[in-house]
C-alpha cells in the first residue's frame, strides 16, 4: 500500500518526495542497511536527502551514534550505491548554529580532525565553508567538539555563529 500511495502522489500530484532519516544505534547503524534503504527509495522514485544525527534530547542517550561511526557508515553505504543515490547528504546535525555536515576525518598538520561544513547557518557567510574540530571517537553532538590547536570553532559558547573570517578568494 505504501508503494501505491507513493506512485499516486508522484503521478497525480506531481510530487517530488525526498527522504531523511536519523542514524540510530541498534536500529540502522549499519552501512548495508543504509545502502539498501537508499536503493529501494531510488527504485520508488524517492530522492535520498539526509542522514542525520539523533538530536540532543532525552532519548539521545539511548540511540546516539558517535559522529566518527556515523560518518563511516555513511561513506561505506555511499560507496556501495550508484550515482543516483549520491544526492544524499550527511551525516548532519540540526543544531543551534545551523545544519552541520560531517564531511570527513583527516590528519590536519599532525592532528586527527573532523572536517565539517555548514549546510545551513544563522550567518549565511559560513554556508559551505569548511572548518575543523579535534577528532573525538566518542563525540555525538556539536557541543562535544573542541577546536584544533590554534583554531576556533565557528560558534561561541552559546552555540551562536562567530563572525565569518574574510574569504581568501
Amino acid at each position: 500500500k505504501a508503494k501505491q500511495a507513493i506512485d499516486r502522489l508522484q503521478k497525480e500530484a506531481f510530487a517530488t518526495i525526498r527522504s531523511q532519516s536519523p542514524v540510530m544505534r541498534g536500529i540502522n547503524d549499519d552501512a548495508e542497511v543504509w545502502a539498501e534503504k537508499w536503493r529501494k527509495e531510488v527504485n520508488m522514485g524517492i530522492i535520498p536527502y539526509y542522514m542525520f544525527m539523533a538530536r540532543d534530547t532525552g532519548a539521545q542517550a539511548f540511540f546516539d551514534v558517535p559522529m566518527a561511526k556515523a560518518h563511516q557508515i555513511y561513506s561505506d553505504a555511499l560507496r556501495n550505491c550508484s550515482g543516483l543515490i549520491r544526492t544524499v547528504r550527511g551525516p548532519s546535525m540540526s543544531c543551534t548554529p545551523g545544519k552541520v555536515e560531517i564531511t570527513g576525518v583527516e590528519d590536519i598538520m599532525g592532528q586527527k580532525a573532523f572536517i565539517l561544513r555548514f549546510l545551513q547557518c544563522r550567518d549565511e557567510g559560513w554556508i559551505g565553508r569548511p572548518f575543523f574540530a579535534k577528532y573525538d571517537p566518542n563525540a555525538v553532538w556539536f557541543d562535544d567538539l573542541e577546536p584544533l590547536d590554534g583554531m576556533q570553532l565557528p560558534w561561541n559558547e552559546d552555540g551562536l555563529p562567530r563572525q565569518v573570517p574574510k574569504t581568501i578568494y
